[in-house]
């Protein structure tokens, strides 16, 4: 049947609508409007097409994870080969390749831009006038694996382009990484390890196996990232340059990495690399290295390329994360929710540029796998994780005195009851009441992005459990004075100020005190969701997992956590005695303030805030703090020394505030 004109304009809109949303919460994170606002547009699509197949477009919103599996992948060969990239690994290595870079180019000047390399898997997606048609693997470089449907259930990759300048490439060839964020790699592999399935090695390789499903709704499950970083062909449209295109392909909608830096000196892209491997630690992604390209493509063409790879690009590599050492012990930690987690004592061995000494075995499950036993020699890496963990042993260097580890059947603090549910790989402790929980919990509730009360350290904690002065959170808020004072190398000047840090974390936001309350599964950004949603703790607290399922980034496992915390009795208590001490959280509440909706970047050393508190200043007057320059940032403000971020957020046209006009902005 004829679908009536307004109908199909109807659709059209919900589809234009639907896609600017996606754009701006899965690639800007700066959401609009509310998830329910967002499922209401979504369900009337699905029912207009619904009742009018024929309105079933190719690049609608509603056809992200809607194909059948597939029998096999078909083979895609790409236009322009996707060539490898050369490694270098110090600095004169790098000078060389530069110097070549010069020699080749006749000793004109060259600026390089620098990007992360992320350790992901290399795609290439084909837009022809603007709508995505064909996604592929790199493959051998010059064909490729079709994974065209599995592609489309990533969030963040545009089924259809923005206009620039009112028009979009008749063809658009682009590349990048699929990739899977550190955090959602950990959460991957737990729920595995709950189904008995063995888990993935590293986030590569379960991007890389991810992408690969025959079946794409397998696809959508997994929680895939993508960066786009690279162009092939182009009709329509002229790219100069990289810095061109990481500048254009965002306002086309494609995402890329906010990380990049325009170099025109050799020591320039040296100071890049430097604070790459400082940061790699904090970057929700894994990196082993710096991307260095020629910026200019005219430059490009007369660089040229060698065997399989670039003369105009190439890989600064950081230093090798995997090491040989043994193991000397194999302890077990009590965490705050009563896991107990191995960890292996090894002898000391340099990862990275760090000592190690200790790193984390997971779980007794782990430990089998991996075959791991006292007295083995094994390898371990960092892999971009403060805390290393063994990758596998080496038992042909075994001499026969080694020992195997068992999970022990009481708690090695409490020596309460261990269990383990059916579910889980892990085992735990059942004292509410054990110590090191009560450690742990403090600690969190504690730590920078919760209550961030300074101080308030591993050895302080420590004593404060073990004189008994605190036995559950809502006690540091009922310690004095004379308390402190009469603890072991606290001084009367380091007591006060620990009590005005207590008393100044009783206005901290809602999300920051639903994180702090350590509810499995519940991060950041599930804090910060919730606290959109309710008005209050107790109101969350009430709330049923029917109402806390369709929060979009909740789900069923995340809202069965929720409301598991909540029904327990202890729990209860702690809620209802951090209201009797005066815990006052509150949501952003200046929605029409100088910050409502903004996003504000911090860079530099400030002399008139620590971090922490302009961090909860722009919390409070309902804006959002970046860790990285893009165009999606309103405002930075720049203290001291603010290095290369200051210079690309002016390339980029952000305003830029001193603290001065940051305090006046906002009235602090």
């Amino acid at each position: 049947m004829a679908v009536p004109v307004e109908v199909r304009a109807r659709a059209e809109a919900l589809r234009t609508a639907i896609r600017r949303h996606d754009h701006l919460y899965h690639v800007l994170d700066r959401p609009e409007i509310t998830d329910a606002e967002y499922d209401r547009l979504f369900r009337e699509l699905l029912d207009l097409e619904a009742r009018y197949p024929e309105l079933v477009a190719p690049d609608s919103p509603t056809r992200r994870a809607g194909a059948p599996p597939a029998e096999g992948f078909a083979p895609v060969a790409h236009a322009i080969p996707m060539l490898s990239l050369q490694n270098c690994f110090s600095n004169a290595e790098l000078e060389e390749w530069h110097d070549r870079v010069r020699r080749i180019l006749g000793g004109e000047p060259v600026e390089y831009v620098c990007e992360p390399k992320l350790d992901g898997l290399s795609v290439e997606l084909v837009y022809e006038y603007g709508v995505f048609t064909v996604g592929s693997t790199r493959g051998d470089g010059r064909v490729g694996e079709d994974v065209t449907q599995n592609l489309r259930t990533i969030r963040q990759l545009p089924l259809r382009l923005f206009p620039v300048n009112g028009t979009v490439p008749r063809l658009l060839e682009v590349r990048g990484e699929v990739y899977m964020e550190k955090d959602a790699f950990r959460r991957l592999n737990a729920e595995r390890g709950r189904r008995g399935e063995p888990p993935f090695a590293n986030p590569r390789n379960a991007a890389a196996g991810s992408l690969r499903q025959l079946d794409p709704s397998v696809t959508a499950s997994r929680p895939l990232k993508l960066f786009l970083y690279h162009v092939g062909r182009v009709e329509g449209q002229e790219i100069r340059s990289q810095a061109e295109l990481l500048t254009v392909f965002p306002q086309l909608g494609l995402p890329v990495n906010p990380l990049w830096q325009k170099c025109s000196y050799l020591e320039e892209v040296r100071a890049f690399y430097r604070e790459i491997l400082r940061d790699r630690d904090a970057l929700p992604y894994a990196t082993d290295g710096v991307v260095v390209k020629a910026n200019v493509f005219a430059q490009r063409e007369r660089l040229g390329e060698i065997a399989r790879a670039p003369r105009w690009a190439i890989a600064y590599k950081f230093p090798a994360e995997e090491v040989v050492t043994q193991v000397r012990e194999i302890s077990v930690q009590v965490g705050r929710t009563g896991a107990l987690t191995p960890v292996a004592h090894l002898e000391p061995v340099e990862v990275s540029g760090v000592t190690v000494s200790r790193a984390t075995l997971h779980n007794e499950d782990e430990v089998r796998r991996k075959d791991v036993r006292v007295g083995d020699w094994v390898i371990v890496r960092r892999a971009g994780d403060v805390i290393p963990e063994v990758v596998r042993s080496l038992p042909e260097r075994r001499t026969g005195e080694e020992q195997e580890f068992r999970i022990p059947g009481r708690c090695p603090v409490c020596a309460g009851p261990v269990t383990r549910s059916g579910d889980e790989a892990v085992h735990r402790c059942e004292n509410l009441s054990c110590p090191a929980r009560i450690k742990e919990a403090i600690l969190h509730y504690a730590s920078r992005r919760a209550a961030d009360i300074q101080g308030l350290g591993t050895k302080l904690v420590d004593q404060l459990v073990e004189t008994g002065l605190v036995r559950r959170i809502s006690d540091l808020y009922r310690l004095g004075w004379e308390d402190l004072v009469a603890l072991e190398r606290m001084g009367e000047k380091s007591a006060q100020n620990l009590l005005e840090q207590i008393e100044r974390s009783k206005g901290m936001t809602l999300s920051r005190l639903i994180y702090a309350l350590g509810i499995r599964h519940v991060g950041e950004r599930v804090a910060d969701l919730l606290a959109e949603r309710f008005s209050s703790l107790e109101t969350l607290s009430r709330a049923e997992a029917g109402t806390l399922v369709p929060i979009r980034g909740v789900g069923e496992e995340i809202a069965e956590s929720i409301v598991r915390f909540f029904l327990n009795e202890e729990n209860r208590k702690l809620v209802m005695e951090l209201a009797e001490v005066g815990i006052a959280p509150h949501a952003p509440s200046a929605r029409g303030g100088p910050l409502s909706g903004k996003v504000v970047l911090f860079t530099g050393t400030l002399s008139d805030f620590t971090r922490e508190e302009a961090w909860q200043i722009v919390e409070s007057l309902g804006g959002r703090v970046a860790s990285g320059v893009s165009r999606g940032v309103d405002y930075v403000v720049a203290g001291e020394d603010p290095g290369s971020k200051l210079g690309r957020a002016r390339e980029l046209g952000i305003p830029i505030l001193t603290e001065a006009e940051f305090s006046t902005l906002t009235g602090h």
